[in-house]
């Protein structure tokens, strides 16, 4: 499966986001892609909760979301959104970063609400508190997307390998792990755990990526880690994007997981144990 990772450099302003993340469709479909990747919040990148407010939308007014269901369906290609900012009913006014799984006829067939928030001080200068914005999501998913069956997941939840072993075992043979990953944890963490989560599960590991600082007209500027990757299911890099903008690609062997998986069987051998 010829597959298409977008490396982005999102702003804080959807409609730019989204001409951008349309042009790059249309590359990776010139390069012959029939499953392409965006990153996590393709739409926006924003430290400022007043301007989130002012141009995120609920998914059901959400312009961005068609415009990439047209897009799919227009190419006739599997596409996964690594996340929306959107907003929802939560009574606090938190929104969901949320991602979606499109199919070639244009149809959402599947959406994962991100479950583990990112509210950590990774260095004096950098602290985040994605639960004060962000309304975390409550349920695992899997989906068939007929040339393999995907897990969900994003970002930060790549620190949380009983979430990707639950997926491997339910079925899972990709593992999709969009991000917007900071430069101080993506520099010493990136490249480890998700070659980690490859190997634990036999899957394959696909990870668009955020690059570079992202434009904000409110608010603190982002800076983030880039290097997008696909992690093979014996563990080896077959993509690294590097820093820069841009689409890479990559052909996808599905027989690998199966090999992997019969060469280091442990998603059967699991066994009950006393707790400390």
């Amino acid at each position: 499966m010829r597959t298409a990772l977008l490396q982005m450099k999102s702003s804080d302003q959807p409609e730019e986001n989204l001409r951008t993340a349309l042009g790059m469709i249309d590359a990776a479909v010139d390069g012959g892609a029939h499953y392409v990747l965006t990153p996590e919040v393709t739409n926006c990148i924003s430290g400022s909760r007043t301007h989130q407010k002012s141009v995120l939308q609920r998914q059901a007014d959400d312009t961005s979301l068609p415009a990439l269901c047209d897009a799919a369906q227009q190419h006739g290609i599997w596409l996964t959104i690594g996340s929306l900012a959107v907003k929802t009913g939560d009574p606090d006014g938190r929104f969901a970063n949320r991602q979606f799984l499109i199919s070639p006829q244009g149809e959402i067939t599947a959406t994962y609400d991100k479950i583990h928030m990112f509210d950590v001080d990774v260095s004096a200068e950098e602290r985040y508190r994605e639960s004060d914005g962000y309304r975390p999501g409550q349920r695992a998913v899997m989906a068939d997307a007929g040339f393999a069956h995907i897990g969900m997941t994003i970002c930060y939840d790549l620190r949380f390998p009983y979430l990707y072993r639950t997926l491997a075992q339910a079925g899972a043979q990709i593992l999709v792990v969009p991000s917007a990953f900071s430069t101080v944890t993506g520099a010493v963490h990136w490249h480890a755990l998700l070659q980690a989560r490859a190997i634990e599960t036999g899957c394959f590991v696909l990870a668009p990526a955020q690059t570079g600082h992202h434009a904000a007209s409110r608010g603190p500027r982002r800076k983030t880690y880039g290097h997008s990757l696909v992690v093979a299911p014996w563990g080896e890099v077959l993509l690294d994007a590097g820093v820069d903008p841009g689409v890479s690609f990559v052909d996808l062997d599905m027989k690998s997981v199966e090999e992997a998986r019969r060469r280091v069987p442990s998603l059967t051998h699991d066994r009950e144990f006393d707790e400390p």
